[in-house]
């Protein structure tokens, strides 16, 4: 039985429907913000390149590798860090972004672990289920 003979426990995605979105949106936000919306100089700046960086886990969310939902839960937390420092030191629209920013971090976060966990916890349940043999006289 391989791993497509299983079903999709709805949670399990959902976070994952989450942590793709709220990635996305970290991508777009990003560009959108140091481009068009509120650069720190007129015409665009330099720092939409810290978007690659969330380039690279799509691929990852998207077959669904464990692995990158690990490791991009730590890497959220250089936005955040972003986000918070830059909600409470700039000036309106900056500041709305940054907010919308930390938000979106806290949603992939919470996503990745939510995901994370219920695919550990399916994982213990679907090996710990007895295989029942037929009984001989």
């Amino acid at each position: 039985m391989n791993a497509i003979d299983h079903p999709v426990h709805p949670h399990v995605r959902l976070s994952r429907t989450l942590a793709v979105g709220s990635l996305l949106g970290l991508i777009v936000l990003g560009l959108a913000w140091e481009l068009w919306l509120a650069p720190l100089r007129p015409g665009g700046s330099w720092l939409a390149l810290k978007v690659l960086p969330l380039c690279l886990p799509l691929a990852g969310l998207l077959k669904n590798r464990m692995y990158t939902y690990r490791w991009l839960s730590l890497l959220v937390w250089l936005y955040f860090t972003e986000g918070v420092v830059r909600a409470t030191s700039e000036p309106a629209p900056g500041a709305w972004l940054a907010a919308l920013e930390v938000l979106l971090c806290l949603t992939l976060f919470a996503a990745c672990a939510l995901h994370v966990r219920l695919r550990l916890k399916a994982a213990k349940s679907a090996h710990a289920t007895p295989k029942t043999e037929p009984l001989t006289p």
